[in-house]
C-alpha cells in the first residue's frame, strides 16, 4: 500500500509539473468581439494566420451583431472591438468603455432581392426611395432584427423613407434575429428583399434567385472601426496583446493583407486606416 501511495504521489507531482509547464508555454491570446459580416465573409480566416505567424498571438473571434459585440465589450468579455456603426462606437468611447478608435476598412451595403423584383427597385440609386417602394408594394423583406450595424443602417433607411416597418412585423416585414448569412438564407428561401454588406454577399453561396438590385448610394457606405477595451474599467483586459493586434491591423502590412482578400477576383474590404482609399475608388458615383 505504501508503495502504491508513493507511486501515486509521484504521478500527481509529475502531472502538476506538466500542467504548470503547459500553462507557462500556452500561446497568448486575445478575444475580439466582432461582427458576423467580417466572420461570414471569411476575412478573419484570411487575416489571422498571418497575424499569428508574425506575433505568436491567437485571436479568438466572437462574431455577433454590432450591438451585441459592444455589450460584450462593455461587460469586459472582450479585449478588442471590431464593429461597423460609428455612432454606437463613439457612444462606447464617450462612456469610457474603450481607448481610442481607428478606422480600419470599409465596403458598402447593397439591397438584394428576387430577380422578378416585384417592388420594381432594380437599378435605383436612392436606397431610401427603394425602401419606400418595397413597403408600398408590401413585398417580403427579411430584416436581421438583431441590433447589428447592418440592422441599424437598415432602420435608418426605413426612417428616411418615412416607413414604420416594425408595424408590419410578421407580415411582409420579417425579422430573423440572426446574422447576415442566416438572414440571406432566409431571404433566398422566401424570395425576399434584404440589406446586406457586400463582403458577406460576395462570399454567400446560396443565392438562389437573389441578385443585387440597389447599389451606389453614398449612404450605403459601410465603415469598420477597431477599439481597445479600457483596462481602467476591466483590469483583466489584455492591453499589450490587444494593442499589438490593433497596430498590426492599421499597419501597412495589415492593410495590405485586408486589400489582398478577394473572392473570384473581387475585393471585399478596402483598407483606410491612414485615410487612403475613397468612396470613388470603389467605383461609386
Amino acid at each position: 500500500m505504501h508503495m502504491f501511495r508513493t507511486a501515486l504521489l509521484g504521478a500527481l507531482l509529475c502531472l502538476g509539473i506538466s500542467v504548470a509547464a503547459t500553462a507557462e508555454t500556452e500561446t497568448p491570446h486575445i478575444t475580439v468581439a466582432s461582427t458576423t459580416s467580417t466572420q461570414n465573409s471569411g476575412l478573419y480566416d484570411f487575416l489571422l494566420p498571418t497575424f499569428k505567424e508574425a506575433h505568436g498571438i491567437d485571436v479568438r473571434v466572437v462574431a455577433v451583431g454590432t450591438g451585441q459585440a459592444i455589450r460584450l465589450a462593455e461587460k469586459g468579455d472582450a479585449d478588442v472591438l471590431v464593429v461597423h456603426d460609428k455612432p454606437s462606437e463613439m457612444a462606447f468611447l464617450k462612456a469610457g468603455h474603450g481607448i481610442d478608435r481607428y478606422d480600419v476598412m470599409y465596403n458598402d451595403y447593397v439591397v438584394v432581392g428576387p430577380k422578378a423584383d416585384p417592388a420594381g427597385i432594380g437599378g435605383m440609386k436612392d436606397a431610401a426611395a427603394a425602401f419606400a417602394k418595397i413597403a408600398g408594394a408590401k413585398a417580403s423583406f427579411a430584416s436581421r432584427g438583431d441590433d447589428s450595424g447592418t440592422n441599424k443602417a437598415e432602420l435608418r433607411f426605413w426612417k428616411a423613407a418615412g416607413v414604420d416597418a416594425k408595424a408590419a412585423s410578421g407580415e411582409w416585414y420579417r425579422e430573423t434575429g440572426s446574422g447576415m448569412g442566416a438572414t440571406l438564407n432566409t431571404a433566398a428561401g422566401m424570395g425576399a428583399y434584404t440589406l446586406t454588406d457586400r463582403g458577406t454577399w460576395l462570399s454567400f453561396q446560396n443565392r438562389q434567385d437573389l441578385t443585387v438590385l440597389v447599389e451606389g448610394d453614398a449612404r450605403l457606405f459601410n465603415q469598420y472601426g477597431v477599439i481597445l477595451v479600457n483596462p481602467a474599467r476591466h483590469p483583466h483586459t489584455k492591453v499589450a496583446e490587444g494593442q499589438i493586434f490593433i497596430d498590426w491591423l492599421i499597419s501597412k502590412e495589415g492593410q495590405k493583407r485586408i486589400a489582398d482578400y478577394k473572392i473570384n477576383g473581387e475585393q471585399l474590404f478596402f483598407p483606410n486606416a491612414t485615410g487612403v482609399g475613397t468612396w470613388l475608388e470603389m467605383g461609386m458615383k
